[in-house]
């Protein structure tokens, strides 16, 4: 593409030698026609002769924060390009101009330093960020920022502060009602059958949760998670400081671990594998150092964002937080905790209720697929631009917290662009389309079928009176074994033998359960 007809953020990113971690969403363009066209990697916007700016920093800048959504893993990345003094001699020519507050406001809260300004800001207050654009804080969060005449209303720090755009997927993913999805099942099932799933929903995505990390078959930490699920779940103060997560990980991970210390890791990290012998890294993530602030960036989202939508601030914790990676172990089961966490607090998710959308995740290869793509959106590109800044060294070093590494990555410089600014509008997007599913498959196949449970169970001691226990035997021994009556069932259950009794059971069973799925 010709440089010079190229138009904000891809201006800035060409003329400044910034190369982008992420692909920008948006490149904007002259051409001799007003246009659009979307795709599913970038959207080009086209636009006439008479749009383009002066070929500078203040022209170029001033169309990106106007017309394009405010990208600020690139900012942070073109301010370290940039003179200061470029920005200080335009807000010195424009004081009450907003593009020019509003630029030199980002440049003090990405980079951390004062820029040299002695013009007096003048003018009405205006909003950082286009809160039609993207994701902003909640009004009563929004902070006057006296300097630079502005309202502060990004959603998080300059630690952590993840962006999510208002594409049209993105709209219709943050409206979407859990609640009211949830209140449809009920009308349809009932509240007491609905409630009465929450428990097995409970195990099941424990169980699923580890199946994703390729250790389902260890029931007794498939029971202690599904433990941590109904009792943690909603419940005191946000599970993202040292006190909580160690407390958190250390129930999730039990005694029975490698780790000498809970909580916030002391140690560099990696997620990969090994493959024919050798190290492959999938994604880095933060130095130990950064991982305190970064944490408090995403409660900060949390509470700025109070009050919006619930799936959004979701997806938000949840892969906030597995991108910060802050553990040394436990990190995805935390992170698939907080979907429910945070949507318990939001009040769409009543106790003892767990949405199972792990058990979704593992139910289908699609599924799974899907949710790998999801966490590739950043962490793909992001090592792909890394790829020559880590490596693994003779010498094993102890780290505090007892952990020993060979793994040596000399990127933290270049990857925080990224890891400070991640954004996260298909994370949402997808979050929502799995809670949607989760809702209307899973939950609906499990109400289903504790509904035609009930039913078999009434219609059995309509037949013969008998404890729920074995009641419950008899339905799974039909199930299990297509309709016959086995020998240890008969010899258990005597009446089960007498003339008809076994086949007017079967006959209920099966009418109850007609056209109702099959537990696992």
């Amino acid at each position: 593409m010709d440089n010079e007809n190229l138009l904000g953020a891809a201006w800035l990113a060409a003329h400044y030698g910034v190369e982008p971690v992420i692909p920008l969403p948006t490149v904007s363009r002259l051409g001799s026609r007003r246009a659009t066209q979307i795709s599913d990697i970038q959207t080009t916007e086209t636009y006439l002769e008479s749009m383009r700016p002066n070929a500078t920093l203040r022209g170029h800048l001033t169309f990106h924060l106007k017309h394009e959504v405010p990208n600020l893993a690139l900012l942070s990345q073109l301010f370290t390009k940039i003179h200061p003094h470029e920005l200080s001699t335009w807000v010195a020519d424009e004081p009450s101009g907003q593009y020019a507050k509003r630029a030199g406001f980002l440049y003090e809260f990405i980079t951390g330093q004062a820029l040299d300004v002695h013009a007096k800001i003048l003018g009405a207050y205006v909003d950082v960020l286009d809160g039609n654009k993207v994701v902003v804080a909640s009004p009563e969060h929004s902070v006057l920022n006296r300097r630079w005449r502005v309202r502060d209303n990004l959603p998080g720090t300059r630690a952590f502060c993840p962006l999510v755009c208002k594409t049209t997927n993105a709209l219709k993913a943050i409206d979407l009602d859990v609640k009211g999805l949830l209140a449809e099942l009920a009308l349809e099932f009932g509240d007491d059958v609905l409630m009465r799933s929450a428990v097995w929903m409970t195990l099941r995505e424990s169980k699923s949760s580890f199946a994703i990390e390729g250790e389902a078959e260890q029931s007794d930490r498939v029971q202690r998670f599904a433990d941590v699920l109904s009792r943690r779940t909603g419940q005191g103060a946000w599970p993202l400081d040292q006190a909580t997560l160690s407390n958190l990980q250390a129930e999730i991970l039990g005694k029975r671990t490698s780790l000498q210390r809970f909580g916030v890791r002391q140690s560099p990290v990696f997620v990969g594998e090994i493959a024919r012998y050798q190290e492959v890294v999938h994604y880095v993530a933060p130095p130990p150092e950064d991982l305190t602030v970064m944490l408090e960036g995403l409660v900060t989202f949390l509470e700025r964002t109070e009050g919006q939508s619930p799936v959004m601030r979701s997806a938000a914790a949840a892969f906030g937080f597995v991108y910060i990676h802050p553990l040394a172990d436990g990190n995805g089961r935390v992170h698939r905790f907080l979907i429910n966490d945070i949507l318990r607090r939001d009040g769409v998710v009543k106790d003892p209720m767990i949405l199972p959308v792990s058990s979704l995740i593992t139910s289908d290869p699609a599924e799974r697929r899907a949710y790998d793509r999801i966490l590739d959106e950043i962490s793909r590109p992001l090592m792909q631009s890394l790829a020559d800044l880590y490596e693994f060294v003779a010498a094993q070093t102890t780290y505090p917290d007892g952990m020993t590494s060979n793994f040596v990555f000399h990127g933290d410089d270049q990857a925080r662009h990224t890891w400070r600014f991640p954004d996260l509008t298909k994370h949402v997007i997808y979050l929502a389309g799995l809670l949607r599913r989760t809702i209307l498959q899973d939950m609906r196949d499990e109400s289903r079928y504790l509904r035609s449970h009930a039913q078999a169970r009434s219609a059995i001691k309509d037949l013969i009176e008998m404890p729920d226990m074995q009641v419950d035997r008899v339905i799974r021994s039909v199930q299990a074994n297509h309709g016959k009556l086995s020998n240890i069932l008969a010899k258990e259950i005597q009446i089960l033998t007498e003339p008809q009794v076994w086949e007017a059971i079967v006959q209920a069973i099966e009418s109850a359960f007609q056209n109702s799925p099959t537990s696992d």
